[in-house]
């Protein structure tokens, strides 16, 4: 079995997810006792959030890098990047073959046969193009809300969601978003931020919903287990 490694703690709350289901997977798949082979490096968010407030994503990019070359020294065979927002500088991690979040998901959304899709995430995924665009590079016809819906879903990620607030006005705030881009055309939506899976779910949406933590996560595990390559490239 491959070596997971996980860089997360963007935010805690959401890694501790990644952690189970990478190991719910495994189980699933082998049975048993069995569980993954992985590493985790968590690093602290208050700096990275930080640095994102601040727009100086390069130098949160070179946190990330130093603790990718951590997990690589750790023995990982491979990173998972635990954000979706981080994504953003994903692909200057190159110390260790990277299983990108954005494929991943678009690989899900297109299994559904779901062409067309609301994106939820931070405001930076929701309206910056490293995201949207990777989305639509798998032939993805991507929405995002409209701007106030947009500064609530990022108000709730960052003042409740990533300190493990859970609220049930808020899971309305997000059903009646998804709801909006639902009549504006959307078959699907992309729970496109870590921590929205502890808010809502299927149960709060009338279209196929894809939660990235778990689709990352389990797709991780397949690839350690080598019953699933890495998207758009040639590794098993």
């Amino acid at each position: 079995m491959k070596v997971i490694g996980l860089l997360g703690g963007m935010s805690w709350e959401s890694s501790a997810e990644y952690y189970r289901y990478v190991n719910e997977r495994v189980r699933e798949r082998l049975g048993g006792l069995h569980s993954a082979h992985c590493v985790m490096y968590s690093v602290d968010f208050a700096e990275i959030e930080e640095l994102q407030s601040g727009g100086r994503w390069s130098e949160a990019r070179d946190v990330l890098a130093e603790a990718a070359a951590a997990l690589a020294l750790a023995g990982a065979d491979f990173l998972v990047l635990c954000t979706n927002t981080m994504h953003k500088v994903a692909d200057e991690l190159t110390v260790l073959p990277l299983l990108h979040l954005g494929d991943a998901t678009a690989a899900a959304v297109m299994a559904a046969g779901v062409t067309r899709v609301g994106l939820l995430g931070t405001a930076f995924t929701m309206e910056q193009d490293f995201y949207r665009d990777r989305l639509a590079a798998h032939g993805l016809d991507v929405l995002v809300p409209a701007e106030a819906d947009r500064a609530e879903v990022h108000r709730i990620i960052y003042e409740e969601l990533v300190v493990g607030v859970v609220r049930e006005e808020s899971r309305q705030v997000y059903r009646d978003v998804i709801k909006r881009l639902v009549e504006r055309g959307a078959h699907g939506v992309i729970l496109g931020c870590t921590e929205i899976e502890l808010l809502v779910g299927q149960d709060d949406s009338p279209v196929p919903v894809f939660p990235t933590t778990r689709l990352h996560a389990e797709l991780a595990a397949d690839h350690a287990m080598g019953l699933a390559g890495i998207p758009g490239t040639s590794q098993g």
